[in-house]
């Protein structure tokens, strides 16, 4: 196993400046983030009205205070690493040239194959909808292979609307092929 301790011996003056200072504000704020989710699911439990049941005995209150809290000391223990003097590893770039200007082209292409996808999610079905999301999501991206990515999106997509509806017991919309799923 190899060890990802960022090395601190160097001599990077920006790294040091950051440590001098008691941390980096962008990951303070961070925590802010952290502790104000936190907040939010604290508030938010404790205005649950109690459910009293003989299936659920422990009630909709428990798991998002459990999380609140867990939230808030996770942002407190961050902020006293972050105060510390502790930074994230350098990311290594893998294949990223970090010099690169946005492609806009296949952003607005995934926005229009996003919002399409939500618009005709009613009239033609989950499955229609999500095999165009995967599909034309795939093409966007670069796959060229038309038949393949049309077969594998609709596969997800009828995995995934026979997992909700059996699995889950949540029905997806079947819109046009409504008697035939």
């Amino acid at each position: 196993m190899t060890d990802t301790t960022p090395d601190r011996t160097h001599t990077d003056t920006a790294a040091q400046d950051v440590e001098t200072q008691g941390g980096d504000r962008a990951q303070y704020g961070m925590c802010a983030a952290l502790a104000g989710l936190g907040i939010v699911l604290l508030v938010n439990s404790a205005q649950l009205a109690p459910v009293a049941s003989t299936n659920d005995s422990l009630g909709p209150k428990v798991i998002p205070t459990v999380l609140g809290i867990l939230l808030l000391i996770v942002s407190v223990f961050y902020a006293v690493d972050i105060h510390r003097g502790g930074v994230g590893a350098a990311d290594e770039g893998e294949d990223v040239d970090l010099d690169a200007k946005a492609d806009w082209k296949t952003v607005g292409l995934l926005v229009v194959i996003f919002a399409a996808s939500a618009a005709l999610m009613e009239p033609l079905g989950w499955v229609i909808a999500g095999t165009l999301l995967f599909s034309g999501s795939a093409y966007a991206l670069g796959n060229r292979h038309v038949i393949r990515g049309l077969l594998v999106g609709l596969a997800i997509s009828l995995a995934t609307f026979y997992a909700f509806a059996i699995g889950l017991g949540v029905n997806l919309p079947a819109g046009i092929l409504q008697g035939i799923l």
